[in-house]
């Protein structure tokens, strides 16, 4: 069961949108990003708003097949962007796309790259595609990164279910390398209260990649605050630097972050 719901999926594309559009109003559009290799600040906003186009596309129209997805996979037109320009132009996709979703509601069916996707699929995607890259963004230009806690819960919760989709083996086939004996690693947000759950397990010791909320001894553990967490997760921040810990074995760490990583 999702942290968010679908209502809330919609205006967290819209707040997080705002939320980086605030801090890259003043930016320089050239600043390279680091965790995004080859890309500048305006090259990574022109990405995130050319997604936020094309699953509204898909939303508006109700599109039972893929559309072309080429506006926001070549960024090389887009080396010396005008901030203000792409301010209002990041502002109205955001708004466009939020509105798609409502209107369709959390049941539509539409194509999507997951079975039974649908518009539920879509909404709680770009909602978090958005919260990682206002963090690609937010570390390029040195500010620090700040998300709420149901966000960055879900979002975790999100990466796990994802990554740990059967049909991730027929795409990527090397990460079946990931599975093995005694591999199990658990992740630990230390500043959240006790109810917040905010503990993860990732079994890696069977057929298949399962994950669990749950506090238990594992191979590995990283524990941390919430937020860099996810930063970790997301290969936005090494898990050896900053507030993180990282206790047992530190190898199975870094071969699983190698070989999970997307977004």
């Amino acid at each position: 069961m999702p942290v968010l719901d679908y209502v809330r999926y919609c205006d967290e594309i819209v707040v997080q949108t705002d939320l980086l559009r605030t801090t890259t109003a003043k930016a320089d559009m050239t600043t390279p990003v680091p965790s995004c290799p080859g890309w500048n600040v305006g090259q990574l906003l022109r990405h995130l708003g050319g997604c936020h186009r094309w699953v509204e596309r898909i939303v508006r129209t109700r599109s039972a097949e893929f559309l072309p997805d080429d506006d926001f996979r070549d960024l090389t037109p887009y080396t010396d962007e005008d901030a203000t320009v792409l301010d209002g132009w990041l502002a109205e996709g955001a708004a466009l796309l939020a509105g798609a979703l409502r209107a369709a509601g959390p049941d539509a069916r539409i194509w999507s790259p997951v079975p039974a996707g649908g518009t539920a699929f879509f909404a709680r995607r770009m909602a978090h595609e958005t919260v990682v890259h206002r963090a690609d963004a937010t570390l390029a230009l040195g500010k620090a990164f700040e998300v709420r806690e149901q966000v960055a819960l879900d979002c975790l919760d999100e990466w796990m279910e994802l990554g740990s989709l059967p049909q991730m083996f027929e795409f990527h086939p090397e990460k079946r390398e990931l599975l093995g004996p005694g591999r199990t690693l658990h992740l630990h947000a230390t500043d959240t209260a006790p109810e917040a759950r905010a503990e993860w397990v990732v079994d890696l010791t069977g057929d298949a990649i399962t994950w669990r909320r749950a506090h238990e001894k594992c191979a590995v553990a990283v524990r941390g605050p919430l937020t860099d967490l996810l930063l970790v997760v997301y290969r936005r921040r090494s898990p050896y630097a900053g507030s993180v810990e990282v206790v047992g074995d530190t190898g199975l760490l870094d071969f699983w972050l190698e070989r999970v990583g997307f977004g």
